[in-house]
C-alpha cells in the first residue's frame, strides 16, 4: 500500500540488536539516507555504514541461480570446504596486497571494511575449485576420511587410508571429486571403457596380465606401492617390454578405464588378492 514500513523497522531492528556496522550490497544504496533519518529521528546512535559492489559472472552481468547464486549447504553438497568458501568470499570485492590464501583467523585480523573495492566482483568458480583444492591437499586424512562420509565413503578403519588419501589429495578440487576417485578404486570395475579396451587390450595383453599375475602369486609380501612397483618392473625387464605394455591393460583390468593414480598405490590399496582376482576378471570379461 505503499508504506515506508521497510526503512522504518529495519533501523529499529539493528538499533535494537547493537549492530554497529553494516555491511551489505549498493542496491541498498538508497535506502542509507532514508534509515539514517530512522536514526536520529528516534536518538539511536548511528551504525557505521558499508556498501559492496555486486557480484557479477564473467560476462559481467547480475550473478543469478545458474551462475553460482544458491543455498550456502548446496555448496557442501557440491564438496566444497567451509574454509575454501569463506576465502573465496572474503576475497570477493576485497583485497589484501597480493594475498589469496588467508586463514580463519587472518581473515578476522586483515579484513577492514573501508578496503572493500569500488567495483564490482566476479564470481569465477574456477578460482573456487583452485581455493577448494589447496585446503583439500593441506588437510589430514584422518580429517578428509570424515568429511568423505557423507558421500557414501567410510575410510576411517581402513588399513590403507594414508596411502590412498594421499594419492588423491592433489588430483581433486571437490569432495564430491575425492569421493568418486575413492570408490573407483575400491570397487571393483563391473564394465570397462570401450576405447580403453580397444586401446589397451592389442596383441599379447592378456598373456602378459597372465604372467603378471602369477609374479603377484608367488610374493608373500606385498604391502606397499613400491612392492607392486617391483613386481611390474621385474616383469618389464624379463621380458624386455616397454611398461605401457603391461600398464594400460592392467589399468583397464583394476579401475575400468585408462585414467587414475598410480598403478602401484592402487594395487597397494586393494591388496595383492583383489589385484589378482581384478586381473582374472578381465582376462576372462574382455573380448578381444
Amino acid at each position: 500500500d505503499g508504506t515506508p514500513t521497510y526503512n522504518f523497522v529495519v533501523a529499529i531492528d539493528d538499533a535494537l540488536m547493537g549492530v554497529t556496522e553494516v555491511i551489505r550490497g549498493d542496491d541498498h544504496l538508497s535506502n542509507t539516507p532514508k534509515q539514517m533519518v530512522v536514526y536520529e529521528a528516534l536518538g539511536f546512535t548511528l551504525p557505521r555504514f558499508y556498501h559492496v559492489p555486486m557480484i557479477h559472472n564473467q560476462q559481467g552481468k547480475k550473478l543469478s541461480k545458474r551462475d553460482g547464486a544458491t543455498d550456502v549447504m548446496a555448496y557442501k553438497e557440491m564438496g566444497y570446504l567451509p574454509e575454501a568458501l569463506l576465502n573465496f568470499l572474503v576475497r570477493l570485492g576485497w583485497s589484501h596486497g597480493d594475498q589469496e590464501i588467508f586463514s580463519f583467523e587472518e581473515m578476522c585480523d586483515l579484513f577492514d571494511p573501508r578496503d572493500i573495492n569500488k567495483s564490482a566482483s566476479i564470481y569465477n568458480t574456477e578460482k573456487l575449485d583452485w581455493l577448494n583444492a589447496h585446503y583439500i591437499k593441506n588437510s589430514s586424512n584422518a580429517t578428509l576420511a570424515t568429511l568423505l562420509e557423507p558421500y557414501g565413503i567410510t575410510l576411517v578403519s581402513h588399513d590403507k587410508k594414508e596411502i590412498l588419501l594421499d594419492a588423491l589429495k592433489d588430483r581433486a578440487k571437490t569432495l564430491k571429486e575425492m569421493a568418486r576417485m575413492v570408490d573407483d578404486i575400491i570397487s571393483t570395475p563391473k564394465t570397462y571403457d570401450d576405447k580403453a579396451v580397444k586401446k589397451a587390450f592389442k596383441g599379447d595383453a592378456k598373456a602378459i596380465l597372465e604372467d603378471f599375475t602369477m609374479k603377484l602369486q608367488v610374493r608373500d609380501e606385498m604391502h606397499l606401492p613400491s612392492d607392486y612397483h617391483e613386481a611390474m618392473e621385474e616383469l618389464v625387464n624379463e621380458k624386455d617390454i616397454g611398461f605401457g605394455k603391461i600398464g594400460q591393460p592392467l589399468r583397464v583390468a583394476l579401475l575400468g578405464k585408462l585414467s587414475g593414480p598410480g598403478l602401484d598405490t592402487v594395487m597397494a590399496v586393494i591388496g595383492k588378492e583383489e589385484s589378482i582376482r581384478r586381473i582374472e576378471q578381465a582376462i576372462t570379461g574382455i573380448d578381444t
